[in-house]
C-alpha cells in the first residue's frame, strides 16, 4: 500500500476535513470583526464545486434519503493547505 510521507491515506483525509472545517468555522467567526469588514466577503463567499440532490430510497422497512453538497469558501481552502503543510511537515 503507498504511503504518504510516511502515513497512510486515512489519515491525510482526515487532517483535510478537519482544515477544511476549522477553516470554515474561522471563517464564520471572522464575520463578526469589523476591522475586516472590507475583506471577509471575499473569505467566506462559497464556491459550490458539486452539488448532489437530495434523493429518496425505500426500502419499506427503512426509508433512507441522501445527498451530498461541496461548497468550500477561500478560509476552508486555506485550511486544508495548512493541514497538508502540517500533516507533510508533522
Amino acid at each position: 500500500m503507498a504511503k504518504f510521507s510516511g502515513r497512510n491515506y486515512g489519515m491525510a483525509v482526515l487532517f483535510v476535513v478537519v482544515g477544511a472545517i476549522l477553516g470554515g468555522l474561522l471563517g464564520e467567526l471572522m464575520r463578526q470583526v469589523d476591522a475586516l469588514s472590507g475583506l471577509i466577503p471575499y473569505l467566506v463567499t462559497t464556491y459550490p464545486v458539486f452539488d448532489i440532490q437530495p434523493f429518496t430510497i425505500n426500502l419499506y422497512v427503512i426509508q433512507l434519503t441522501i445527498g451530498l453538497s461541496f461548497a468550500p469558501n477561500l478560509m476552508s481552502i486555506l485550511g486544508i493547505v495548512l493541514a497538508l503543510f502540517l500533516f507533510r511537515k508533522y
